[in-house]
């Protein structure tokens, strides 16, 4: 099926498409080397589960979380530069990464919960959040949750509205892929450059990290949920108070920057930050912008005029 078919298909979809698969396997060989020393292997157990988190630096907390199939490690490039200011926490959510993976019906309120639990956990009484699509929507819905744990909110390609009724539900399958084909295709329409992934041996290995994963049921769960409208954002985001940072790449084909308009206009005084020729992860693809951006945003600063108008 040709890219324009799946474009057409997942803009209709947008109100829920969220990041997904092991997207980390091609950022993180680039910076591993770099990161390994720097950060702490973790677990802590929550409700009675083990969960995996990564930790480095000191000063307020800030807590990376990653989107649908994905795991920790699609932060690699944001981690350490990240750390030189704050107490970066970045988890595998339950059900993704080396966490474990019980056998329950996911949905956006079992991150918000073990999230919750997993603060408790560390101690944390407050943070700050950046999440990127259903991390995203993760982190609205914690800070609706629990507003008073919250200092300030970074949105990257954010999922969280609800589908509309006339989505046919077989055309979710696209974002759980099983085959090698399929990983080629969810790939080109997540990243803007599309020579990353050129190489056979670089679909080889992701789809490789992908069945090693084991989240296939994870993600079908959370497919599911969505359809059932279940968590969804619609006609809450003004409750959110926190100073709030939307970071879109123009190029998105999952949450289209249409997408982070309706969050810009929802969520009252947020800041909107676009970056060209970039999809939908831009904490990859424009790691260098998206980390020194974030920094000024918590910091208070005004942003560098790199982002692009809508």
């Amino acid at each position: 099926m040709k890219n324009s078919l799946y474009r057409s298909l997942l803009q209709r979809l947008a109100p829920m498409a969220f990041a997904l698969l092991c997207l980390c396997a091609f950022a993180s060989a680039a910076v591993a080397q770099t990161t390994a020393t720097a950060l702490a292997d973790k677990t802590a157990t929550v409700y009675g589960v083990k969960i995996h988190y990564q930790e480095a630096g000191s000063g307020p907390v800030l807590v990376l979380l990653h989107g649908l199939g994905a795991d920790g490690s699609s932060w690699a490039a944001n981690i350490v530069p990240l750390a030189a200011k704050y107490r970066v926490i970045v988890p595998d959510q339950i059900g993704f990464g080396k966490s474990d993976k019980p056998f329950i019906s996911y949905r956006v309120g079992t991150l918000v919960d073990f999230l919750n639990g997993l603060l408790k956990e560390l101690k944390i009484e407050r943070a700050s959040l950046v999440g990127n699509s259903l991390g995203g929507f993760t982190a609205a819905a914690y800070a609706l949750a629990y507003p008073d744990k919250v200092d300030k909110l970074v949105l990257v390609d954010a999922a969280g509205y609800a589908v509309p009724k006339e989505t046919d539900p077989r055309t979710f399958q696209v974002l759980n892929p099983s085959t090698r084909q399929g990983v080629k295709q969810v790939m080109s329409l997540i990243f803007y450059d599309q020579q990353r992934f050129a190489n056979e041996a670089v679909i080889d290995a992701i789809f490789t990290k992908k069945m090693m994963a084991g989240d296939g049921y994870t993600v079908q769960q959370f497919i599911e949920s969505i359809l059932r409208g279940e968590d969804v954002l619609d006609g809450k985001l003004d409750k959110i108070k926190q100073p709030t940072l939307l970071v879109w790449g123009r190029e998105d084909l999952l949450t289209p920057l249409a997408m982070g308009e309706r969050f810009n206009q929802d969520i009252k005084g947020s800041h909107l930050f676009i970056l060209d020729k970039c999809g939908h992860v831009p904490q990859m693809e424009k790691a260098a912008e998206f980390n020194a951006n974030v920094l000024k945003f918590l910091a208070g600063e005004s942003l560098t005029a790199t982002g692009g108008k809508p």
